[in-house]
């Protein structure tokens, strides 16, 4: 067991066909479980997670192949992690929860609430990873690297190519300005925290293809939009939907698209943010969350 600095999580670890990391938060309450995106981990709710602990007991899990919980050759794609969720949640936890996704976390959340109704008691989507609306349009550079991930070779040469003679703080750096509105508002901590995840998994192999599959199977489950809004209507607990107003992964037409398909869902958007939400304003969402469980 090691305690985070700063934040007061427990890193800790289930047996689930390999190990599992996760962090408990602590709190006192119904259950949160925080899923995270693609090539996010357990940091990605550090900021939030605090400000959700004097209501809800909180959890944030490491999908298979991201933040400490390695590929260990089992497979990384949306379906697998949502089994991996499954599990956690029946074997770590033992009782419904509320679920808070982002990006491809909220894409798995979605899947496995249309699948196992009875394990979940409200869905928080922060930025899910969605179908492309109609008439939407993916910021350029996005486009080109999810372009380069769907293509053998390609997104393996990609990856090595991008992170070639560049220090680790250049490549947090680089993420927080593709996820965030306005990376300056991350704080150093959180930059420094990245970084050193970051080079402990620099000796993990299998961790490119690991990402790379799960990148073509977000883009492969967006890509088939009918089975994917057929899983959306099937969610019978709440959802509420938050969308930055400045994401540049997934764009605002997707989520209002989405929103427009389940007129029972809350739905917000957040002016002056990006794809992470939880990052760039956690006290805010915190808020939200909170008011919302009541």
């Amino acid at each position: 067991m090691t305690t985070l600095d700063h934040w007061g999580g427990t890193s800790l670890y289930a047996d689930l066909d390999g190990p599992v990391h996760y962090v408990d938060f602590g709190g006192d309450g119904p259950t949160v479980v925080l899923v995270h995106g693609l090539g996010g981990s357990h940091l990605n709710w550090c900021l939030l997670a605090p400000h959700l602990v004097d209501r809800h007991r909180v959890l944030a899990v490491d999908l298979a192949g991201f933040g400490l919980t390695h590929p260990e050759g089992r497979s990384t794609t949306v379906p697998a992690n949502a089994r991996l969720l499954e599990r956690f949640l029946a074997e770590v936890v033992g009782e419904p929860v509320a679920l808070v996704g982002n990006s491809m976390g909220g894409m798995i959340s979605i899947l496995h609430a249309a699948r196992r109704p009875e394990t979940v008691t409200a869905l928080a989507l922060l930025d899910p990873a969605l179908p492309l609306a109609l008439g939407a349009r993916l910021d350029p550079q996005v486009a080109a690297a999810f372009a380069a991930y769907t293509v053998p070779g390609l997104g393996a040469w990609f990856l090595a190519k991008s992170r070639a003679g560049v220090s680790t703080r250049r490549q947090v750096k680089r993420v927080l300005n593709m996820v965030c509105a306005n990376a300056k508002t991350v704080p150093e901590e959180v930059i420094l925290a990245s970084m050193s995840l970051l080079e402990q998994r620099a000796e993990v192999p299998g961790l490119d293809e690991a990402f790379l599959t799960a990148a073509r199977s977000v883009v492969w489950t967006g890509a088939t939009s009918r089975r994917y809004y057929t899983a959306m209507s099937r969610v019978r607990v709440p959802v509420y939907l938050m969308a930055g107003e400045k994401d540049r992964l997934v764009p605002l037409a997707s989520a209002r698209e989405a929103a427009r398909r389940n007129p029972s869902w809350r739905f917000e958007v957040l002016d002056g943010v990006g794809h992470v939400p939880q990052v760039e304003a956690p006290e805010l969402v915190a808020g939200r969350i909170k008011d919302w469980l009541v």
